[in-house]
């Protein structure tokens, strides 16, 4: 997360837990935006390839995979554009209005039984608008605290429990609902979180005083026209020639998956070469951006693991694992609660860990190479529970339940290093857009495994998640074996 310089520097509130009163406005807006995100995402897969008469719509398993990974990679290529509106246009007070607006209308669309039209169009306004409140949610709250108030990090945790209860919560509710009283309940339910996120939001907006009111960067008044004539245009016309590609067949799902995997794969490409050719940085910061790069590579690969939480995870836990614990038969989509979860109980743990290591503990180069050593194990847990199946060939579920739990490990030992990395590697002619290059990391991570999760079957399970893990091994061992010549590249950053 961004953390603002413009911070509101009226006398310190201490009317949540020691902390401003707008900390609560933006602690229970991101909690019910993250319980409507997580909750559609935790059963979008099953709804995508269910048959019609199970109450889904009938893709194909690969395409509908595919799909959610396209998805997820869309929601952080569109966080880009929605940090440089905030910055330059809206305002993040406008955008988080605008964008949670946008989120409940998709939701909306989700829950009427409209098919595949409906289903779209709802995703559309879903990745829209997580575009324009993801970044600009998080920049408020920095902007809450001055940049001498010592509470700010303990700001950012308390908001960071809200987002994971949330999806904790959201995950539980909508899977419930989805095996009860079928999908589009569940699509509802996240329909409702949303709308009571936005109306505390607008009521607690007393309590936010100057934060994100103004642009951060605005454009010069005689620009703003003809940029935002421009910027509507180009949008609008994106729109149209996708809408009507894909209403009119010329490209289906596959297409439009390749499309989105092209533009996560040229966005970074673009925002290195841009930065690495410009004279406005110095050779100092020139040779941090290029230790910067095996770094999001790195950040890249472990998103394309982590994110098949949503994927051939799903299949896995809905088609090859046995959900019955102690006679009780559980919704599928309760697996990727577990995330959630287990981050609000291990992130603690390794907050304290760190804190008594001190200097000791790991550098980020090798921070990074642990949480690819555990995501890869994450993968081999699920080969190995492959040979511990019941006797009607399915996992366990709690051998399953086990696979997530690592999977957070090592998303606390990489994750909430990335973008402290990210903010303090890129150039400072850069400083504004390294939210939205940290971004594209879990973007091309994503878009990737949207190609990759093509390839998966129940037949070939354990050749599919084994070779994923080798190669991601793999590139941990090689990051790990270039430590040495990538650290004095950072120049003392660590």
């Amino acid at each position: 997360m961004i953390v603002a310089t413009g911070a509101v520097a009226d006398a310190p509130q201490r009317g949540f837990f020691g902390h401003p009163r707008g900390l609560s406005t933006l602690f229970f807006t991101e909690m019910w935006e993250r319980f409507s995100y997580y909750g559609m995402r935790a059963i979008l897969l099953l709804y995508l390839y269910y048959a019609v008469t199970e109450g889904g719509l009938g893709i194909e398993e690969s395409s509908a995979a595919s799909l959610v990974g396209a998805y997820g990679a869309s929601v952080y290529l569109t966080s880009v554009a929605g940090g440089w509106l905030a910055d330059r246009i809206l305002g993040a007070r406008q955008s988080v209005f605008y964008g949670g607006l946008l989120i409940m209308f998709g939701h909306i669309c989700m829950a009427l039984p409209g098919g595949v039209p409906t289903t779209i169009v709802g995703i559309a306004l879903i990745v829209v608008g997580s575009g324009f409140l993801k970044p600009n949610i998080s920049k408020m709250v920095g902007d809450l605290y001055t940049e001498q108030d010592d509470r700010r990090d303990a700001g950012f945790t308390i908001f960071y429990m809200g987002i994971n209860i949330g999806a904790f919560v959201g995950q539980i509710i909508t899977g419930y609902l989805q095996v009860e009283m079928g999908f589009h309940w569940g699509f509802g339910a996240a329909a409702v979180g949303m709308a009571l996120g936005l109306t505390q939001y607008v009521l607690g907006g007393r309590n936010l005083g100057q934060a994100g009111l103004k642009p951060q960067n605005p454009l010069p008044a005689d620009a703003k026209g003809s940029v935002i004539a421009r910027v509507v245009g180009i949008t609008a016309a994106i729109l149209v020639v996708l809408g009507g590609s894909f209403g009119l067949g010329l490209i289906g799902i596959d297409g439009l998956v390749n499309m989105i995997t092209a533009i996560a794969i040229i966005m970074p490409i673009v925002y290195f070469t841009v930065m690495l050719r410009s004279t406005q940085i110095t050779n100092v910061e020139r040779d941090r951006l290029i230790a910067y790069i095996p770094l999001f590579l790195a950040t890249a690969l472990f998103f394309l693991l982590f994110e098949q939480q949503a994927t051939s995870l799903v299949l896995v836990a809905d088609q090859q694992t046995d959900t019955t614990v102690l006679g009780y038969e559980f919704p599928v989509a309760w697996f990727q609660s577990l995330n959630p979860l287990a981050i609000i109980i291990m992130a603690p743990m390794f907050a304290a860990l760190w804190l008594k290591l001190g200097a000791r503990q790991p550098s980020t180069p090798m921070k990074f190479v642990g949480g690819l050593v555990l995501i890869a194990a994450s993968f081999f847990w699920i080969v190995l529970s492959g040979f511990l199946q019941n006797s009607e060939g399915q996992h366990f579920a709690l051998m399953i339940a086990m696979v997530f739990v690592i999977m957070t490990a090592g998303e606390l030992m990489l994750s909430p290093v990335g973008l402290s990395a990210t903010t303090k590697l890129a150039p400072k002619a850069f400083a504004s857009q390294t939210l939205g290059l940290y971004f594209l990391a879990p973007a091309l991570g994503q878009a990737l495994g949207a190609q990759i999760v093509k390839l998966y079957t129940a037949e070939q399970e354990g050749l599919y998640f084994g070779l994923i893990a080798l190669a991601t091994l793999a590139f941990a061992g090689l990051l790990a074996i270039g430590v040495k010549r990538i650290n004095p590249y950072m120049h003392g950053v660590n």
